[in-house]
């Protein structure tokens, strides 16, 4: 693949980056008990809906921009970047369940909505240990007449509190099957989770007894699981070149001993590995980005990779930034805590590195043997 962005998509990059260093601040969250709701989380929402993001990758007979993995991750970075507080995550995820599994009807129904950013939906596929996969799920969907109907508890979901449906991995028949449900309807209870990362609104949701629409026939989470790691793993190439950024710039202005920090060889090598780790995050996340563009057989190996080196890159960044800025990198007059925050939260979600490191392993390994 040839690594050089297009015009359109240098274009596509530096719209969004202008739209959201004028509209997006993190002021707000920068004291003691501020929430999501704090930095415009609602109001953002309807930006981003007039800006046409929530359709990028509906296709343009349900409204959309019809646009792929690589356009979409020129968006997602800068929304990384920048920590933007939305249920654009939330939203994205569960319209990457429709668009798989959808029939013709549902997309029909939905996909224009979602694509005029007039309701949001959410994604979840881990319970309480934090897993999304195996036989012992608690969450079931059994047939009830000539529908569905699921019971369990989903946890970790974004942005559920705000969206108007869900999209959810449950137990069908002894199988793993994903399946939609209503939070207007009786027997979903959604509860908005103190959660670490105030830039984020994380959620519990019960289900009991709620009706649910299958999605696909069989399984199709790991198509969808595939995508997501991609989201996470742009976000985190992004912040790694982020934190960078601001902490070269705060060591080119801090003196210490008459000197800028950042003339010290021990700040310059935390520098320069920072430099070599945001180079490499961007590599692996463009080219999963092409890979699942372009629908080829090595795409989940190669988002493992990406998700797995940006998302631990990412922790590493932020980590080495608020040892640079000193005791001040985390109070909370700085803003290097909300993406030590996201870091740490984005290497955990859709599973933990270790896991995903095991998964480039076993599928390295049915390449070779092929």
């Amino acid at each position: 693949m040839n690594f050089s962005l297009s015009d359109d998509h240098r274009l596509l990059r530096d719209s969004a980056k202008t739209f959201l260093d004028a509209e997006i601040s993190l002021k707000p969250l920068l004291v003691p008990g501020a929430t999501v709701q704090d930095a415009g989380y609602a109001e953002n929402w309807a930006k981003i809906g007039q800006m046409g993001w929530a359709g990028l990758l509906i296709p343009e007979e349900f409204g959309g921009a019809g646009l792929d993995c690589v356009d979409l991750i020129m968006i997602v970075e800068e929304l990384g970047r920048t920590l933007t507080p939305s249920p654009f995550l939330g939203t994205l995820l569960g319209t990457l369940a429709v668009l798989k599994g959808g029939d013709a009807a549902l997309k029909t129904r939905l996909l224009p909505q979602i694509a005029a950013g007039e309701i949001a939906l959410a994604l979840g596929a881990a319970e309480a240990d934090g897993r999304e996969d195996g036989p012992d799920r608690e969450t079931v969907a059994e047939p009830s007449g000539a529908g569905w109907r699921v019971s369990g508890r989903k946890c970790f979901v974004i942005d559920a509190a705000a969206a108007q449906m869900i999209v959810l991995t449950a137990r069908a028949q002894g199988e793993r099957r994903l399946f939609m449900v209503d939070v207007r309807k009786a027997g979903v209870e959604v509860t908005v989770e103190p959660w670490r990362d105030i830039t984020r609104q994380v959620c519990t949701v019960l289900l009991d007894g709620a009706e649910a629409e299958p999605l696909g026939d069989g399984d199709v989470w790991p198509w969808v699981r595939d995508r997501a790691l991609l989201v996470l793993a742009a976000e985190s190439a992004a912040g790694v070149r982020h934190v960078l950024d601001v902490t070269a710039a705060y060591a080119r202005d801090r003196v210490a001993f008459g000197r800028p920090i950042g003339a010290y060889q021990a700040i310059k090598h935390a520098l320069a590995d920072m430099m070599g780790q945001a180079e490499a995050a961007s590599a692996a996340v463009l080219y999963a980005a092409w890979a699942l563009a372009e629908e080829d057989a090595r795409a989940p190996l190669a988002v493992a990779m990406a998700k797995t080196y940006a998302c631990d890159a990412f922790v590493e960044a932020t980590h080495r930034s608020i040892q640079i800025f000193g005791a001040i990198g985390f109070t909370w007059q700085m803003p290097n805590h909300l993406y030590l925050k996201r870091a740490r939260a984005n290497a955990e979600m859709f599973g933990a590195s270790r896991e995903h490191r095991a998964r480039v392993i076993d599928l390295a390994r049915a390449e070779l043997a092929a």
